[in-house]
Formats: structure tokens, C-alpha cells, sequence
């Protein structure tokens, strides 16, 4: 008996070897079936633009012979992304998109998991009513979301701006002062119930014993809620403000449709909205610099949010 295991073993290992001198037979073959339908358009759709876009971000147009001369693309070395530095727009923009974020990403993430905490307790009932109603929101497109509440703003069409009047009240969700809000109370009505979902998610997990021991020690709802549950799922809250800080670098359809009821949206708003604005300009290479910083500075905030977080918490 023991011969004969030796020799089955001896056979496998050799299998194997033969197996992976051959590339790994048919398993690789059935891996690599199964990758391909994913990285080619992966390579195709997200690595060659982002190639390019940064190609295009080290050229420069060129004119010669006048105004009536003819015009080549050349390569300009960081002279774009100089421009880019010395332009007021762009720093008035991503200075007026990083104080929505400071503002509307705490607010957004906290009623997101007070909804969780809310959902998790027993107290609570109809609970899948509750959970579709808040997940609900994020089913609609960003774009129908804005013209809704736009309309909702609007002095002219809105039943809200007609009842606050009708008590005392004269709001202005357009102006110079409040349209920035009115954008981040677009983004929060949006993106709340994403964020719980997946706070809600990691809130069930967590084994059911740790509850039981905590009441044993006389924990009331309120301990366990804030002691247990938030520590736990902190992963969770952490992913989610990631996300929302990328989010919020890429803020643009909100405004891009606030735009066109309010004159205190100019087309370069937001960095994403000032480099769609330059493109629509044929300066492709200058629009492609400003998207290059926006990604670098969208990578640097979220990268190094999650590094000093996950120290914190230990992760």
C-alpha cells in the first residue's frame, strides 16, 4: 500500500509539472478565458484613454506664418500643466468643490449611518420598506435628479419656494451664496442610501453574540450603537468616505443643470466643468492636463485619507 501511494503521488507531481511546463494546460486556458472578456475592455476603455489623455496633456499647438499661418501640434513638455497652475479658474473652482466636500460629505456619510444604526435595531419595524425607500433615490439618474430639484428651486415653478413664502419666508436656493448647497443637498438626497446600504451591509455581519454579551453587561441600545457597531463596521465608513471624496472631485452634472436656471454657475464651476468648458474650446491638450491634475489630486486625497484612517483604526 505504501508503494503504490508513493507511485500515485510521484504520478500527480509529475502531472503537475508537465502541466506547468505546458503553460498550465487546461486550467490556464479556462482562466484566461474567463479574464479576457474583462481586460480587453478594460485595456481598450479605461487604460488607452487614460494613455492618451496624458499624451495629449504634453502637446502644444503651434502657429506659424500669423494669424493666417498654419497651425501643428508639438511636444510642449509640462507647459500645459504650467497654464493649468497659473489659472485663477482652475484654483476658484477646486478651492469652492473642496469646501462642498468639507461641508456635504460629513453630513451625507452621518445620515447615511444613522439609517443604518436606525435599520439595524430592533426597535425599527418595516424595515425592507424603509431600506427600499432610502436605496431608492440612487436609482435615478444624476441628471433627472437635478432637474427635479430644480425644479424645486426655481422661484418661478416651485411649490416649496411658494409655501415658505406664504409663511413669512423668502428662500433663495439660487443665489450666489446658497446654490453651492442646493448642489450639495442634490448630491446628499442621491448618494445617501448608497452609502447606508452598504453600512447596513457590514452591520449584519456582525455576529449576534457580541450583542447578547454586551446586554449581559447592561449595554443599552445607544452603547451598543456607538461602542460596538461603529467600531466594527469603521472598514465600511472609511470605503464609503473614499468613494464620496472621489465623488466629489467629480462633481458635475449637478451644477451643469443648475447651471441653466441660476447665472451664479459659471461654465467653470468645478474643475470637471472648467475642463469640459476648455474642450469645448478645441483645446484638447489643455483639457486633458486640467482632467490629468483633477485624477492626481482625486488620488492623492483618497489614498491618503485611507492610509491615515486605516492607521487609526488599526486596520
Amino acid at each position: 500500500m505504501t508503494d503504490i501511494a508513493t507511485r500515485a503521488t510521484r504520478a500527480v507531481a509529475a502531472t503537475g509539472a508537465r502541466r506547468r511546463l505546458n503553460g498550465g494546460g487546461p486550467r490556464a486556458g479556462t482562466i484566461a478565458a474567463f479574464l479576457i472578456p474583462f481586460f480587453l475592455p478594460f485595456v481598450l476603455f479605461y487604460l488607452v484613454p487614460i494613455v492618451y489623455a496624458i499624451w495629449q496633456s504634453f502637446l502644444v499647438v503651434r502657429r506659424t506664418g500669423g494669424q493666417y499661418g498654419t497651425s501643428y501640434t508639438t511636444f510642449g513638455g509640462f507647459e500645459q500643466y504650467v497654464q493649468v497652475f497659473q489659472n485663477t479658474e482652475f484654483w476658484s473652482s477646486t478651492g469652492r468643490i473642496g469646501l462642498f466636500g468639507i461641508v456635504q460629505v460629513p453630513v451625507m456619510l452621518f445620515v447615511a449611518l444613522v439609517m443604518a444604526l436606525l435599520l439595524d435595531t430592533p426597535l425599527l419595524k418595516l424595515k425592507s420598506f424603509f431600506r427600499i425607500s432610502a436605496f431608492m433615490p440612487y436609482a435615478v439618474p444624476g441628471v433627472i435628479a437635478a432637474i427635479m430639484w430644480s425644479y424645486l428651486y426655481s422661484p418661478q415653478l416651485s411649490p416649496v419656494v411658494d409655501l415658505l413664502k406664504g409663511i413669512g419666508f423668502r428662500p433663495d436656493f439660487l443665489g450666489p451664496g446658497t446654490v453651492l448647497w442646493s448642489a450639495a443637498n442634490v448630491s446628499t438626497w442621491l448618494w445617501t442610501g448608497y452609502n447606508m446600504l452598504i453600512m447596513f451591509s457590514a452591520l449584519q455581519s456582525i455576529p449576534q453574540e457580541l450583542y447578547e454579551a454586551a446586554k449581559l453587561d447592561g449595554a443599552s441600545n445607544w452603547a451598543m450603537a456607538w461602542r460596538i457597531k461603529v467600531p466594527i463596521i469603521a472598514p465600511s465608513i472609511i470605503l464609503t468616505t473614499v468613494f464620496s471624496i472621489i465623488g466629489t472631485l467629480q462633481l458635475f452634472a449637478e451644477p451643469a443643470v443648475l447651471r441653466q436656471i441660476s447665472s451664479n454657475i459659471s461654465s467653470t464651476y468645478t474643475p470637471n466643468m472648467l475642463a469640459y468648458a476648455v474642450a469645448s474650446g478645441n483645446n484638447y491638450q489643455q483639457a486633458a492636463a486640467i482632467s490629468v491634475v483633477i485624477a492626481v489630486i482625486t488620488f492623492v486625497l483618497s489614498f491618503g485619507f485611507m492610509r491615515l484612517t486605516s492607521k487609526k483604526a488599526g486596520l
